[in-house]
């Protein structure tokens, strides 16, 4: 038809090229405008919460671990990660200095979630599956909501899971500290600090 344009050739694409990596460094929410109710409480432990991770993510990120950043698509599936990138390193204030510490790399890879857990409705298990990841790492927003749901499907997937206490905020201290006790405790996350020494993963229950 006349107007449209002629097909792309398959052998003019790029191949694909996913990393490989038994390890994969998953950010939830962390790239993030904090504009709903109660953001006004996550907001300075959030921040917190990215310098660390900023430095972690370096850390694993030289020893070949792939990172992987999963994001709320708001309800629109036109979302485009990195406008959203964009839009919050024009923002003042805790989100645009978080976009800054967590500004994705070209090697790093991205997926929209459309509900709390990065696993439901997402790619994201095939793609671990294709990276042969067993372990995750999971920082990001906020403890005892997406990062918590998140461990727990990791945990059914059995996945090893370590999910660092400074790593992650939430919008008030007692509400953390019970997501990662229960998290410790029930879906035996590793929760130690990211710069503290890290004890062997324990076996998940068959």
């Amino acid at each position: 038809m006349a107007g449209m344009p002629a097909p792309v050739s398959s052998q003019s694409l790029p191949p694909a090229r996913l990393p490989r990596s038994a390890r994969a460094l998953l950010l939830v929410d962390f790239i993030n405008p904090l504009d709903f109710p109660g953001a006004e409480n996550l907001a300075g432990p959030a921040l917190v919460a990215a310098r660390a991770t900023a430095k972690l993510k370096e850390e694993l990120t030289a020893a070949g671990t792939a990172t992987i950043y999963a994001n709320d698509n708001y309800g629109v599936w036109q979302s485009d990660f990195h406008s959203l990138v964009s839009a919050c390193l024009g923002m003042e204030g805790p989100p645009g200095e978080i976009a800054r510490l967590l500004y994705p790399q070209a090697c790093d890879l991205t997926i929209l979630k459309p509900r709390h857990s990065a696993f439901y409705a997402s790619p994201l298990e095939l793609l671990l599956s294709q990276m042969q990841a067993r372990e995750l790492v999971i920082c990001g927003l906020a403890t005892d909501i997406c990062v918590q749901l998140t461990a727990m499907d990791a945990f059914l997937r059995e996945f090893k899971i370590w999910v660092p206490a400074d790593c992650t905020a939430a919008e008030s201290p007692p509400a953390k500290a019970a997501s990662l006790a229960y998290m410790s405790s029930v879906l035996k996350c590793e929760t130690v600090r990211s710069q503290a020494p890290r004890r062997k993963p324990r076996k998940t229950p068959g």
